[in-house]
């Protein structure tokens, strides 16, 4: 966004972020293994494709050098404050009032939530958590001097993050115990080099760059796209039904196995996992866990499986959005007055009631069939367009509440045609309620939708002041 922002003049910003550097997801989320499961080439700006990564995947690290590296590229560093977090943005007469968390007061014209999705750690409720006596570590709070080796570990979870430590520590520990509650279906796709000659054409020329992200992104969505709208995936399907029967103890292959159809939730990505749970030092636990103890974890039967380290993978709150942060826009209306019921939201990019208030990847976004870079350029062009007339026009803008009303409605009777909804299978497409919360878009749907901006569905009027540029 603050690209974008600089590219129409736009100088006078401040984006405000709470931890000590850019990078989101990559600089929170340093367990072992971690790493993405879109194509490298794919998971970029297009504008800045990533020539560096030697492989499919890009390593968590990796990334976080990346998106480091376009904040310094762009000069976007200087527009940054670090270490700031806003708790609170309320409309008053014409403009945002920002408090922090350490009491200082910002004023803004145009307020940009773009805070991320999965952000906000999911910490499970197992009684004695707390009494375990060995560290207890969440994999998006890693402790980078924590130690594995040789150690008995139990991993809570079986989605892509469990996935990947299963992966990356098997070699290591003494024992690995795998607490699985659902079976995942998992896509094999090797983290294969990336061909040397290729690279370096994409290095020295800007045109081969963009073909290689266009590759990258076409074979991604030959994969995945489609996936929530029932195309035909017959060899995708194959490919995890093929990955699975590769587990030989019969057993241990039908733990593995859903019991739901490929696609309900969002697929893993590992070219690894299937040979990583079949070492002799690995448990697959399916009992359900009674409560933990202070030497590790009693099951339901009694039984008590003695651990050193206690890792969850369980994942992020995904319907966080914005929140915790309180925001109170026009007539007093609060974000919780306005999503108590449902995530009302115009195009997952504003909402009714808070003018000159936008949003990137908010409720309603599409899903895991499309890379979060792609979604969220897609967002910031056509927030960019908005901000343009309210700085043009000089103008204040927040969407009508039926047009609001109708997003959300076709996206909700547009997910329940799909495969998340009617596999039945729980996960963070749904809502605890079992309610769609993400739309499933393709990339070619979600640019149309965005294409242009209907300017008749928004509430427009002349600004009560000024705005800064």
């Amino acid at each position: 966004m603050g690209i974008q922002l600089r590219e129409m003049g736009i100088t006078s910003f401040q984006i405000v972020e709470k931890d000590d550097s850019v990078g989101g997801t990559w600089r929170d989320n340093t367990y072992p293994g971690v790493a993405c499961d879109v194509p490298a080439q794919y998971y970029c700006y297009p504008f800045a494709p990533n020539t560096t990564v030697k492989n499919t995947f890009a390593t968590g690290s990796q990334l976080w050098d990346y998106f480091q590296d376009i904040a310094t590229r762009f000069e976007i560093d200087g527009h940054i404050r670090f270490g700031v977090e806003v708790t609170d943005a309320e409309w008053v007469a014409g403009r945002w009032k920002l408090t922090t968390t350490d009491g200082e007061i910002l004023h803004a014209d145009i307020v940009i939530g773009a805070v991320g999705r999965l952000r906000v750690p999911h910490y499970p409720v197992i009684e004695g958590l707390d009494d375990f006596g060995g560290p207890v570590v969440h994999s998006a709070r890693w402790d980078k001097n924590l130690s594995l080796e040789g150690k008995r570990v139990g991993v809570i979870g079986n989605g892509s993050s469990a996935v990947q430590i299963i992966s990356a520590t098997v070699d290591s520990v003494g024992h690995l115990d795998v607490y699985q509650r659902t079976a995942q279906w998992v896509y094999p796709w090797k983290n294969k080099e990336i061909d040397p000659e290729e690279l370096e054409r994409a290095r020295t020329s800007d045109s081969e760059a963009i073909r290689a992200y266009d590759r990258a992104r076409d074979t991604f969505r030959a994969l995945f796209e489609g996936i929530a709208a029932g195309a035909d995936a017959e060899k995708r399907n194959a490919a995890c039904v093929d990955a699975l029967n590769s587990v030989k103890d019969p057993v241990l292959r039908a733990k593995l196995t859903p019991d739901y159809p490929v696609g309900c939730k969002r697929l893993v990505v590992s070219g690894t996992f299937y040979d990583a749970i079949q070492r002799p030092n690995v448990s697959v636990v399916t009992e359900r866990i009674a409560r933990v103890e202070r030497e590790g974890i009693r099951m339901a039967d009694g039984a008590l499986r003695p651990l050193d380290i206690i890792v969850l993978a369980t994942g992020f709150h995904a319907d966080s959005y914005l929140r915790p942060m309180r925001v109170t826009g026009e007539d007093g209306m609060t974000l919780d007055d306005i999503w108590s019921d449902v995530f009302l939201n115009y195009n997952s990019i504003a909402l009714p009631f808070m003018p000159n208030f936008f949003m990137v990847n908010g409720p309603f976004s599409p899903g895991g069939s499309i890379s979060i870079i792609e979604i969220i350029e897609t967002h910031v062009n056509y927030v960019a367009r908005l901000i343009d007339r309210v700085v043009r026009d000089h103008v204040e803008i927040a969407p009508k509440i039926e047009r609001s009303e109708k997003f959300v409605h076709d996206a909700r009777e547009r997910a329940k045609k799909t495969i998340w909804y009617t596999g039945g299978c729980s996960s963070w497409y749904l809502d605890a309620n079992g309610v769609p919360l993400v739309n499933p878009l393709t990339s070619t749907q979600l640019e149309e939708l965005m294409r242009d901006v209907v300017f008749s569905d928004f509430n427009v009027r002349p600004a009560q002041v000024e705005v800064a540029t």
